[in-house]
């Protein structure tokens, strides 16, 4: 292979990784900006298919509909999932063919996972007017309490009922659940936001703190 050949090669590889990596480092901000949500729970699964195919934060592969996964090595993650079931433990109510959650999910050992990074994906795929009403919304939940973490202390427990820190806000549109799984090491390496309908805000409050007043 002569050289001029094996350059591009080389850079066009290169270019791949960078694209890649633009979407976990990034979550392509500046490509939605401006964009207004307009596919969110409450609509059917063709109308929220029918966003996810033309979301630039998004751009979900050939045949990838309501879950899109992105990913570059096993270490860095991405995924978007829109459900009929409700947020917490799995559960079909009312209405089956219309969109009770969406979830946005990430894990990265290489450069981790943090609040701001969730918050600027929901901003990326939703755009300002959801991350408004996610910005003001109230906290309901939060997770572990101080309870929780005085019971915890000296017994033998899973490293991730340990590590895992979240929170409920309720918005005026809304209701969010923010969760981050500590490694151990003062940062996290896989995180979720799930917006839902405000109406599946008290089930999952209460699943929460059952799960966790079991401690």
């Amino acid at each position: 292979m002569s050289y001029f050949k094996s350059a591009k090669k080389s850079a066009k590889m290169k270019g791949a990784k960078i694209a890649i990596a633009a979407i976990f480092l990034t979550q392509t901000v500046n490509l939605a900006m401006g964009q207004e949500a307009i596919a969110l729970p409450g609509q059917t699964p063709d109308q929220v298919a029918d966003w996810i195919k033309t979301n630039p934060a998004l751009r979900p592969e050939i045949g990838e509909r309501l879950l899109v996964r992105k990913s570059d090595t096993p270490s860095r993650r991405f995924q978007f999932q829109a459900s009929v079931l409700l947020p917490g433990i799995a559960e079909l109510r009312g209405d089956a063919n219309l969109i009770r959650s969406e979830q946005i999910k990430f894990f990265d050992i290489i450069n981790g996972v943090t609040r701001s990074r969730l918050e600027e994906s929901l901003r990326s795929i939703y755009g300002p007017e959801i991350m408004r009403d996610y910005a003001t919304a109230k906290r309901v939940y939060a997770y572990p309490t101080a309870a929780i973490l005085g019971r915890l202390q000296g017994r033998n427990v899973s490293a991730i009922l340990r590590n895992l820190q979240g929170e409920l806000r309720q918005g005026k549109k809304y209701g969010y659940w923010v969760e981050l799984l500590q490694n151990g090491k003062g940062s996290a390496n896989s995180g979720q936001i799930t917006v839902f309908e405000l109406q599946s805000l008290p089930k999952l409050e209460q699943e929460l703190i059952s799960k966790r007043e079991k401690i």
